[in-house]
C-alpha cells in the first residue's frame, strides 16, 4: 500500500484502493448509481467508473470506441508503446477484433467442457487433502489454508509448471493486479522475476516438450507460421493469473457468506441439489472480477468528455446488483430462480475459463460444508480484503463448529 490522500467523494476522485473501497465497496456503488452513474477521477491518469449494468454493458461490448489492449489499471496513462498490437501483452483477454476471435479460438478447446469436466476427480481429491491437512483445527483460515491452494494446483497442472512454485504462483498474482498503486517504476521491477520464470519455463518446454497447454502454446500456428514468443508468453500469464486470483476470491467470498449465513449453510447442507443454483447467486452477489479499457480518441460517451487513454474501469461486481436488471439486487437469494449475471464480463471477451471456475467453486464449497457443516466467523475483524480489480478475502478465520 502507498501513501496516498483518502478518497472525500467517489463520484469525482474515486480510488479503487481506498480502504472504504476494499472493505465494502458495494454502499459506495449504490451511492453512485443513484447520484453519479459515471464517476470520475483523475488518479492512475484519468480514469472512469460505470456504476450501472447498462453503461457496464455498454463499454463492454463497444469495441470500435475502446480497446482491450491494457485491462488492469495501473498508474499513469500508457503510451502506445506499451500496447503491442495486435497480439497485446496478455491475448486473447490484450487483444483487439479481429485478432482476439483468431487467439481466442486457440485455447478455446482446453477450456471446454468435457476436458474441463475430467479434472473434477483431482479437484476434489485435492480439497480432501487440503481439509485433511487441518483436521483437528478449531479455527481454520479458510482462504489461506484453503481457498488460496486450490486453483494453484489447477492451473499448475494445466500449465505443466513445477508443484513446488505455488507460492510463487501466489506471489505473481499479487504483483499484477494487487500492487497497482505502486509507482509504475517499481511495478516494473517487480515484474522482472515473473518475465524470467516464464521465460524459463518456455525455454524447459522447449527442450523438452510434453502433455500440457505451454508446449501446445509453442507447437500451434497461426496462418501456417508458430505463435510468436511474445504470444506464447502473454497468454501463459494470463491462464495463471485470471485462473488463480478470480477462483481463490470466488471460493472466499462463498465461505464469508455462509459462515454468517446459517440458514444459507443449512439448505446447502441438506438440499445438495441446490449447489449449481446457489453458485451462481454467489458469482452474482460477490463476483470477484472488475477489467479495465482504454479510450481510443477523445469522445464524447455516456454524457461524459472522456480522452484518449483515460482507463475504463468495468464494474462487473457492481453491474450485479443494479436493481434496474435484478429483482431485490441487494439481496442474496440462494435459490434465485432467474439470474443473468456478468460476472464472467460481457462482449467478446466473456471469461473463456467459466467451466472451469464453476467447477472449481462447485466442488470446493461441497467438500468444505460435508467436512464441515456448521461454521462461522471467528472474528469478524480478522478478515481482510485484496485490493484492485480482483476481490476476496485473503484472511478468513473460520470457528469450526460441527
Amino acid at each position: 500500500m502507498t501513501d496516498k490522500p483518502p478518497v472525500l467523494d467517489f463520484a469525482t476522485d474515486w480510488d479503487h484502493t481506498d480502504p472504504e473501497w476494499v472493505t465494502d465497496p458495494y454502499p459506495i456503488w449504490e451511492d453512485l448509481r443513484q447520484r453519479c452513474p459515471v464517476a470520475h477521477t483523475d488518479r492512475y491518469g484519468g480514469a472512469w467508473f460505470p456504476a450501472s449494468h447498462a453503461g457496464v454493458s455498454m463499454v463492454a461490448k463497444d469495441t470500435d470506441t475502446f480497446t482491450s489492449r491494457a485491462v488492469v489499471m495501473g498508474n499513469g496513462r500508457p503510451t502506445e508503446e506499451d500496447l503491442p498490437a495486435p497480439i497485446g501483452l496478455a491475448p486473447p483477454i490484450t487483444s483487439d477484433p479481429p485478432f482476439h476471435q483468431i487467439a481466442r479460438k486457440l485455447i478455446l478447446p482446453a477450456f471446454a467442457p468435457r476436458p474441463i469436466n475430467a479434472l473434477e476427480p483431482q479437484i476434489r481429491a485435492l480439497c480432501t487433502q487440503l481439509l485433511d491437512d487441518v483436521v483437528g483445527e478449531k479455527i481454520v483460515n479458510a482462504s489461506q489454508s484453503y481457498a488460496r491452494l486450490i486453483p494453484p494446483a489447477v492451473i499448475r497442472q494445466m500449465l505443466g509448471f513445477p508443484e513446488e512454485d505455488t507460492e510463487k504462483f501466489i506471489e505473481m498474482v499479487h504483483v499484477i493486479v494487487e500492487a497497482i498503486d505502486l509507482p509504475e517504476e517499481e511495478r516494473i521491477e517487480q515484474f522482472v522475476p515473473v518475465e524470467e520464470y516464464f521465460t524459463r519455463q518456455i525455454e524447459e518446454h522447449q527442450a523438452n516438450p510434453r502433455d500440457d497447454l505451454t508446449t501446445f502454446l509453442l507447437n500451434a500456428e497461426i496462418g501456417g507460421e508458430k505463435l510468436a514468443v511474445e504470444h506464447v508468453f502473454g497468454t501463459m500469464v494470463l491462464i495463471l493469473v485470471a485462473g488463480i486470483d478470480t477462483t481463490w476470491s470466488a471460493v472466499g467470498a462463498s465461505l464469508w457468506h455462509l459462515a454468517q449465513h446459517p440458514d444459507d449453510l443449512a439448505r446447502l447442507v441438506n438440499e445438495p441439489e441446490l449447489m449449481n443454483v446457489a453458485i451462481e447467486e454467489f458469482l452474482r452477489f460477490y463476483a470477484p472480477v472488475t477489467m479495465a479499457r482504454l479510450v481510443k480518441q477523445d469522445v464524447e460517451y455516456l454524457g461524459c468528455p472522456m480522452k484518449e487513454y483515460d482507463w475504463i474501469l468495468l464494474g462487473f461486481p457492481a453491474a450485479n446488483r443494479d436493481p434496474v436488471v435484478f429483482k431485490d439486487a441487494d439481496k442474496f437469494i440462494i435459490d434465485r430462480a432467474e439470474n443473468r449475471h456478468v460476472a464472467f464480463g460481457l462482449g467478446i471477451h466473456r471469461c473463456i475459463g467459466s467451466n472451469l471456475a464453476r467447477l472449481e467453486l462447485r466442488v470446493a464449497l461441497e467438500e468444505f460444508i460435508q467436512r464441515y457443516p456448521k461454521f462461522e466467523l471467528a472474528n469478524k475483524d480478522d478478515v481482510t480484503w485484496s485490493q484492485g480489480q480482483i476481490r476476496g478475502p485473503r484472511n478468513l478465520p473460520l470457528r469450526i463448529l460441527a
